[in-house]
């Protein structure tokens, strides 16, 4: 019995359907269980989106070789870019109570108050809020959890649009 690894368009479309899943458990966990995502939480989901959103794209148009490669970078890079986010996250999460930095205005408010990149700026450096730990799995918080999944699509991602396929 051999195992036989599916096209590229397709792993493609199964990374695409993983990061929607992925949303739809965060806003599971928003809007069911009640845990209001924080500034970096609202950070990773956009990378997410974005992954996925290029793994879509790359599932549809990949029967080009070109196209298959560009989202062989894109992708990784966009998760580079996401774990960069978890990771600080996880960091603000590791704090000593004493070292947490003040908790912040909501999004909203940062966003109606501040000029846009002003507002960019305080919302990708963290704060408080980041810090709590609300809901983890298996001894993960929510960013370690996210930082797997983007070392992982990243990973395959790069993987898949580099890889020799007939």
């Amino acid at each position: 019995m051999s195992l036989s690894i599916p096209a590229p368009r397709i792993v493609f479309l199964l990374l695409f359907l993983f990061t929607a899943g992925l949303m739809a458990f965060g806003y599971y966990l928003q809007y069911v269980v009640g845990l209001e995502p924080c500034p970096l939480c609202m950070t990773q989901r956009v990378f997410i989106v974005a992954a996925g959103l290029m793994c879509l794209f790359a599932a549809v148009l990949g029967s080009r070789p070109g196209i298959r490669r560009s989202a062989g970078m894109l992708v990784p890079l966009l998760c580079l870019a996401g774990s960069g986010f978890a990771g600080r996250h996880l960091w603000l999460q590791s704090l000593p109570a004493d070292q947490v930095p003040a908790c912040g205005p909501s999004v909203d408010y940062l966003l109606d108050n501040f000029p846009l990149l002003e507002a960019l700026e305080i919302l990708l450096r963290g704060n408080g809020n980041c810090a709590e730990v609300d809901w983890s799995l298996l001894g993960l918080s929510i960013p370690g959890w996210t930082l797997l999944a983007f070392i992982g699509i990243g990973v395959i991602a790069g993987w898949n649009g580099w890889r020799r396929f007939a």
